[in-house]
């Protein structure tokens, strides 16, 4: 596994809230673990809720004596998100926190992907797929035909989510099964990137570079010199490439 993983505070912004985790080596029975988060809520709110969530995440995995990697990931957040919602509610300084979350593991040729929010996991090999579904309020819209795609970047309200960790007694995860070709490319990432980055352009940066780094930070230089208008995560895998120095 050839692993890279990144967070910018970005052009404008003055704390960080996103919240990131890889490890391509086993956690508990899963054989390795990629996790990125983007907190919400004012003050150290946000920042606390999205590191607690990949803390209790990895710590769930850690222990947990389930094999199957889907029950896995999907408890974990949930776990997450019952204690986030009891500390928002007991703690005046964390009332409104909450988070987004995709996480991953990959054994063999399959990926597994948990997610709720609008943070992302792409596939990139010749083309580029976003498999996750974004949880927003303009997402949803694009669904249903009453916002038309091309305007969805720029529409006034591409920030809100209706979908996150800590907001809810309980909360349903997406999940993903994916097939992986040897040549893949597998991107997580906050809104901070993917809002100021076109898929086309992160095609570009992944199929013009040899090296997880090297794609990573370009892909924040990108995001910045568009604006860096929000935080910006990224981990970067090439499961299957030999990376040569």
């Amino acid at each position: 596994m050839k692993t890279f993983s990144i967070t910018d505070t970005g052009a404008l912004r003055t704390m960080n809230q996103d919240y990131c985790f890889s490890s391509d080596t086993p956690i508990g029975n899963l054989p390795n673990l990629y996790i990125v988060c983007d907190g919400m809520g004012g003050h150290k709110a946000g920042e606390y809720a999205s590191r607690y969530t990949v803390e209790r995440i990895v710590a769930h995995a850690s222990r947990s004596r389930s094999e199957n990697p889907i029950r896995i990931l999907r408890d974990a957040i949930q776990k997450a998100n019952e204690i986030l919602v009891i500390e928002s509610r007991e703690d005046a300084e964390k009332q409104g926190m909450g988070t987004t979350v995709v996480a991953a593991t990959i054994l063999d040729h399959k990926m597994y992907v948990a997610n709720v929010g609008d943070s992302r996991l792409y596939v990139i090999g010749e083309t580029i797929e976003q498999i996750t579904k974004d949880h927003s309020y303009v997402e949803e819209m694009v669904r249903m035909g009453k916002v038309d795609p091309a305007d969805a970047r720029k529409h006034e309200k591409k920030n809100v989510i209706t979908r996150a960790v800590g907001v809810t007694e309980k909360v349903k995860s997406d999940i993903f099964e994916v097939e992986l070709q040897d040549n893949d490319t597998v991107l997580l990432c906050t809104d901070g990137l993917s809002n100021m980055v076109t898929d086309e352009r992160i095609l570009e940066i992944v199929l013009s570079n040899v090296h997880s780094e090297n794609i990573a930070r370009k892909l924040v230089d990108e995001a910045n010199k568009n604006g860096g208008q929000d935080n910006i995560t990224a981990v970067v895998l090439r499961p299957y490439h030999d990376e040569v120095k």
